[in-house]
Formats: C-alpha cells, structure tokens, sequence
C-alpha cells in the first residue's frame, strides 16, 4: 500500500505553501514538501544547469531515493502540477496517482511563453521586489482572498519577497520551456484527482474540465471563493478532497 505523498509547491513559492494543509494531511500519509531547485531553501546551484523542469523532476526522484521511496502520490500545484508531469515522463513505475491543483498539461501559448521570458529578465536586471508581488498576487489569490483574507494575502506576500531572484527566474525559463504532457497524462492509467479554485485565472475552471476529460478515470473538484493557491486560500476544504480521495487509492 502507498503511504507517501509528496507535494509539489507553485511559483513564485516554495514549500511553505503547504503548512496549513500539512498536520491534517499526515495524519493520512507520509507528507514530503521539498522546495524545488532555486526556491526556498534549495540552492539553484554555483554552476546552474540550463533551466528544464526535468532537472527538478530528477531532483525530487534523487530525494526519495535518499529516503528510501520508490513510490508515491504525487501533488503539485500549478509549476508543483507541470513537475509532477515530468517525474510522470521520467519514472512512471513510481507514480501511484496524481493530485493536479491548478495546473495545465499543454505548453503556454507564444504571449505567455514570451512574457515568462520577460519576467526571468527583469528578475535579473532589478531583482525580486514589490513589482513581482504586483505582478503575481492578484493572479494567484482568488478575489475573495484578496477582498476578505488578508492573513493570506500576507501569507502570500512574504514567502514570494522571500525567494531567490536568480531562482525564481531560472524556475520561469523551465517553465517556458516545459514540454505538452497531455498525451503523457492521458496514457498514465493512475488514479488522478483535480482539484481546481472557483476563482482562478489562470488555471481557470474550464481548463480544469477539459484537463479531466482528457483522463480516464480523473475526478475534478472545484473549491468555491478560491484562487489558484487552495492550500493557503481554503486549506480545510483542500485538505478534506485531499484525504477522501487519497484513503481510496489506498484502498485500491
């Protein structure tokens, strides 16, 4: 039976995403939050490789080998989501089931793609600073967390100011660069839950539908007054979708 889950946080974040979810989620299964390479605590390396999600996915694999893991859950949040795809790629006989928080399988489109490039540059040319939070926040946060929860938007706030620029730079150029793991998804024959915000704009409920109905099997839920961050925005309700689901495939 697999008892691990590991989760994967979203840009500009890093692990610490996941506190308010963690306590009741380890009370169903080993719960692994590592920061991904360049962010949080995770050095991006003196000689930095060429940014590509697979590096993270490989370190994150290289992890549970030094734990003793060879299979897992594993959930991911937005960039958490396209990693979680990638280590799907590289080792799917580790892979029990995936949890998709606000997350796409396709590449971005050319505007998006050019403006992730956009904001790696200006990173490196001005560093990390309030025009990220102004730029981000009011993507991530859904309307009713901007509005009603400022504990959260803080939260949010500080653990983004707090990142590496060089990070979190190197973690927008592999994201640009990130392959299209609809097919990838589509052929994974794992239990999939997707969990998605009412309020996102990003991941936005549509996209949500259509990345379920490209997966045999994979049941969508949608938290209301949410944005693209349900482990900060509504971690109660997360955590609960979580644990229901997880106690199933475990069952399975």
């Amino acid at each position: 039976m697999v008892n691990t889950l590991v989760l994967l946080h979203a840009f500009p974040l890093d692990s610490r995403m996941w506190e308010p979810v963690r306590s009741a989620l380890a009370e169903h299964a080993q719960v692994i939050t590592p920061d991904q390479r360049g962010m949080g605590r995770s050095p991006l390396g003196t000689d930095a490789p060429s940014p590509s999600l697979d590096i993270v996915a490989a370190d994150v694999l290289s992890m549970l080998d030094g734990l003793g893991v060879e299979r897992a859950v594993f959930g991911g949040c937005s960039m958490g989501g396209y990693v979680a795809m990638e280590i799907l790629r590289a080792a799917p006989e580790r892979v029990a089931g995936l949890v998709l928080a606000d997350t796409r399988a396709g590449t971005d489109p050319v505007a998006a793609r050019e403006n992730r490039l956009a904001v790696a540059d200006r990173l490196d040319a001005e560093g990390l600073g309030e025009w990220l939070v102004e730029t981000f926040l009011p993507l991530v946060l859904g309307r009713t967390s901007r509005e009603g929860r400022p504990e959260v938007v803080e939260a949010a706030r500080r653990m983004l100011l707090e990142q590496p620029a060089a990070g979190a730079a190197w973690a927008q150029r592999a994201m640009a660069g990130r392959r299209d793991s609809t097919a990838l998804l589509g052929a994974a024959g794992v239990p999939v839950l997707v969990v998605g915000g009412e309020e996102d704009v990003v991941s936005t409920p549509d996209m949500n539908r259509e990345l379920v109905a490209g997966i045999a099997g994979a049941e969508l839920r949608l938290i209301p007054e949410c944005g693209h961050l349900p482990s900060l925005e509504a971690p109660g309700v997360f955590a609960s979708l979580v644990i229901e689901w997880f106690s199933r495939v475990q069952r399975s």
